[in-house]
């Protein structure tokens, strides 16, 4: 059952009893995953006896999440939403015996007053106590919460630690979950960094704060982060095919050390993926269709992507033709129409252009819409061109003449040349599955004259 807290979810358990006593299921995962609670990963089982009626304890945020449940006796349970945003200070209350539970996520502060001598209080928690860990707490007695406890406080048993907490005013609401961009100084990794500006537990980490080569358990204390987004990788499409180790250090090795993590510490992973895992035979790919690599970048590209999918928790987003801040396609476009130089472009490849804004924008919303795990296309929309008609529309948005622009095939291009990679012919991925989700790709025309009005 929904509780005025989000997240906070209340249970009823099927106690059995005869002439002997009574039997419950406390704890199932699959029955109560089922149900609508969180596969939230318990670590650690603890419980509170408390010998007397009227014992009180709370009220306490700690950073994991929590199985409340009675095995013997009765309690009346108070919870504070303690986490930043428009929810903080809501209030829910409710009596709890062994034939109710309650999800108590991360951030919302827990209290309960004991309402029969000799109580067992139990609780799941997803990760182990640390000196490292924040903290938030309420004072019981807070008149802005005003909880009605059936037993005045004044009569009740309490620590004087817990007699001391503050009131809601001097509470620092808890964060959410950390962010943690890898690959923060890329052309994703930039985006992502415009997009997050204002969001202050968002971390960005470059190559050199963060070497996945290493060992990575004790990098960070990692239950105090909720996502992980992969936006570094090893784009050398060409070089890749003579540079072998570095492209799957990067796109490969370095995945499966980020998925340990996740994986370790119920962390969602974001992994960016690309058109290049196909080898462009179909007319247009799902994100069903067997991967198909032809070079060695697309092969790093999908060992990356199965190394991904090892995290239980896991987004991967799969785009083509990656358009952002720095050296690109269609900034060498602009440059060659402005300087006068009538280039030779391929007709022979089709795709969509993907803005990095634009998967940046993808990103935050699979994350804060919590759309199911798995793997997305993600690229911009409308009618999918060849690399020489987008040559052309770039020519004219920039004020030249288009036919300035001949066309060339993929072989004519590449003739005589040496270390090429093979290219997918289509690099059309289909959309449906991420418009399901209620996200809306932007035409890729509209982006591109916004990005070059800009």
């Amino acid at each position: 059952m929904e509780t005025t807290i989000e997240g906070l979810l209340l249970f009823d358990l099927d106690v059995r009893g005869d002439n002997r006593g009574w039997f419950k299921e406390n704890w199932q995962r699959e029955k109560m995953t089922a149900a609508g609670l969180p596969d939230f990963g318990p670590v650690q089982n603890n419980i509170s006896f408390n010998a007397t009626t009227g014992t009180t304890r709370g009220i306490h945020a700690e950073p994991w999440d929590k199985w409340v449940s009675v095995a013997t006796g009765r309690i009346f349970g108070a919870w504070v939403d303690l986490r930043e945003g428009e929810g903080f200070g809501r209030v829910f209350t409710a009596e709890i015996g062994p034939d109710r539970a309650i999800f108590v996520p991360r951030g919302v502060g827990n209290a309960f007053q004991v309402l029969e001598d000799n109580t067992a209080y139990t609780y799941l928690v997803n990760d182990h106590w640390s000196p490292d860990a924040s903290y938030s707490f309420l004072n019981l007695a807070d008149e802005t919460v005003a909880i009605d406890w059936p037993i005045s406080l004044e009569s009740a048993e309490l620590s004087e630690k817990d007699r001391n907490h503050p009131r809601l005013a001097d509470v620092t609401p808890v964060p959410p979950r950390k962010i943690l961009v890898v690959g923060a100084n890329g052309q994703l990794g930039r985006a992502l960094r415009s997009a997050y500006e204002v969001r202050s537990h968002v971390e960005f980490a470059t190559r050199e704060d963060l070497d996945l080569t290493a060992d990575l358990s004790g990098a960070r204390r990692w239950r105090d982060y909720g996502a992980i987004i992969n936006a570094g990788a090893y784009t050398a499409v060409d070089g890749a095919e003579t540079d072998r180790a570095a492209a799957w250090a990067a796109n490969a090795t370095g995945v499966a050390a980020l998925a340990r993590v996740a994986a370790s510490n119920g962390i969602t992973l974001v992994h960016v993926s690309s058109d290049y895992v196909f080898d462009g035979s179909a007319s247009s790919y799902s994100e069903d269709d067997a991967v198909s690599p032809v070079g060695v970048y697309g092969q790093s590209k999908a060992a990356g992507d199965i190394a991904a999918a090892t995290a239980p928790r896991h987004y991967i987003v799969r785009t083509s033709w990656v358009i952002g801040e720095g050296n690109n396609f269609v900034s060498t476009m602009a440059s060659l129409a402005s300087r006068g130089v009538d280039p030779s472009v391929v007709d022979d490849q089709v795709g969509r252009l993907t803005f990095t804004s634009e998967i940046a924008r993808g990103i935050r919303h699979l994350l804060e819409t919590g759309a199911p795990y798995g793997t997305y296309n993600l690229t911009g929309s409308g009618a999918p061109r060849s690399w020489f008609e987008i040559a052309r529309r770039v020519f004219e948005l920039t004020g030249h003449d288009p036919s300035r622009v001949s066309a060339v095939s993929t072989a004519e291009y590449f003739a005589g040349k040496t270390g090429i990679a093979p290219r997918p012919a289509n690099s059309v991925l289909a959309l449906d599955k991420i418009q399901a989700t209620g996200f809306v790709p932007a035409d890729a025309d509209e982006s591109l004259v916004d990005y070059l009005r800009q």
